[in-house]
């Protein structure tokens, strides 16, 4: 079943995201199409839509491919004790689509580069017949480079057939496990297609070989698939629901990701009650819900000079953004799947953030003083003192593309996107325990 061959940065017919079907109840195979971004602001002389690097020949396009090339050849995709991600591709990226010059974009690189380890040697090679056997363990990530960059060299470097190959097919693929590692898999999978990189597709098929773990098979096993017995359509009602669920009172005494093992762990029962609770029957309008979900709880949930912004719920809504990049890029069966993935990551890491409540309020009622997205754009690629920070940039790309997917919104997406660059200093949300055991 090869992918659909096209560059992400095509703008997309106009279609409903789902097929001429009216109903699904999170059916395996249903199809969602790809909404049509609608018109927004565009940037004179250049457009925003234009991600295909490799066809490019301006400074700032040659500057973002030998950039993500170098960081290909240098740096490991996990570091610091294998438990952290390299985000190299995903801020290169993401300012270059907001406008920085190539300059910017090699500071960041030199940046990025500062934390960075070089690749090491695996403790073995891995080959076509014994792939599988070194699922999950990190110090395999060369080796399983090495493995998909020799397929992708006898696929006459066709990188989507080595993703189709090793993604998609088995009886347990591995797409059904791109929330491992808080997501990342599944981010930098999306920054493949989005700028046509081998070099960064081969990556995302290393970080989730090497990252694959036990949450795969919720998507695997169709038994944790139940008809739900509190259904609804809308992810904020369930997320409030959770949010006065006196059941995980207590259950933490910190905020922090340690706490999602333990959830799956001890309470998996109740994190599956609500994970089935999302009943889809309108998957075009519940998917822009799901990604106005993704952004209140990040910024409606923050507390104006209380805690940091949460590091851990902005990548809900990074990852929300990744699938919407790669929906329309997918095959149909692998469509509700992967939201459903996303929906699972989501509650995971709400409850383990301790449920913080969330005025949505403080989004739509936000004054913005006139601040409009060019605003925001210069922020994100010069302004800002916080432009090196890859969860930053990302953030506020993730809603602008909300925005320029579903329209205003009543100014929703850009009130959010205003107060979250306006307020952002630094983040929180990683609790004493991890603290600790990151050494800081």
């Amino acid at each position: 079943m090869a992918l659909p061959n096209q560059k992400p940065n095509k703008k997309p017919n106009r279609a409903s995201l789902i097929s001429h079907e009216n109903r699904i109840d999170a059916a395996p195979n249903q199809e969602l199409q790809d909404p049509k971004p609608l018109p927004h602001d565009q940037r004179q002389g250049e457009s925003k839509a234009v991600h295909d690097v490799e066809l490019l020949h301006e400074k700032r396009a040659r500057t973002l491919k030998h950039l993500l090339k170098l960081n290909h050849v240098n740096h490991a995709v996990l570091y610091h004790d294998l438990q952290r991600h390299n985000h190299t591709p995903h801020l290169l990226g993401s300012a270059y689509l907001f406008g920085s010059d190539s300059a910017h974009l090699n500071d960041i690189y030199e940046d990025e580069a500062k934390r960075l380890e070089p690749w090491r040697d695996s403790p073995g090679e891995v080959s076509k017949y014994d792939w599988r056997d070194y699922l999950g363990n990190p110090h395999y990530q060369r080796a399983y480079l090495d493995f998909f960059e020799d397929e992708l060299v006898l696929n006459g470097y066709n990188w989507q057939k080595v993703v189709e190959q090793y993604l998609l097919q088995g009886k347990e693929p591995l797409i059904n496990n791109l929330i491992a590692g808080l997501g990342h898999p599944l981010i930098h999978l999306g920054y493949a297609y989005e700028f046509s990189s081998r070099e960064i597709a081969m990556e995302a098929l290393s970080m989730a070989a090497s990252s694959y773990d036990y949450l795969h098979k919720y998507l695997d096993d169709p038994s944790y698939t139940k008809p739900p017995a509190n259904k609804t359509r809308s992810p904020l009602e369930i997320l409030s629901r959770v949010q006065q669920d006196t059941y995980f009172d207590g259950l933490f005494t910190e905020e922090g990701f340690n706490n999602v093992a333990p959830l799956f762990e001890k309470h998996e029962a109740k994190m599956l009650e609500y994970w089935n609770t999302w009943h889809i029957i309108d998957p075009t309008k519940e998917f822009e819900a799901s990604q106005k979900a993704a952004v209140a709880l990040l910024v409606a949930s923050h507390k104006p000079r209380g805690k940091p912004y949460d590091f851990f719920i902005l990548h809900i809504l990074t990852t929300s953004h990744t699938v919407r990049i790669l929906l329309p890029l997918l095959p149909a069966k692998f469509h509700v799947p992967l939201v459903r993935q996303w929906w699972l990551l989501t509650l995971a890491v709400y409850i383990a953030q301790l449920r913080p409540e969330m005025d949505l309020s403080s989004v739509t009622d936000y004054n913005r003083e006139g601040k409009d997205w060019a605003w925001v754009e210069e922020e994100a690629a010069a302004r800002s003192k916080h432009t090196l920070d890859a969860h930053f940039v990302k953030g506020l790309r993730a809603m602008q593309t909300a925005a320029e997917t579903w329209g205003p919104a009543g100014d929703f997406w850009l009130n959010a996107a205003v107060r979250f660059a306006q307020e952002f200093d630094g983040w929180g949300g990683f609790g004493t325990a991890m603290l600790r055991d990151e050494g800081k």
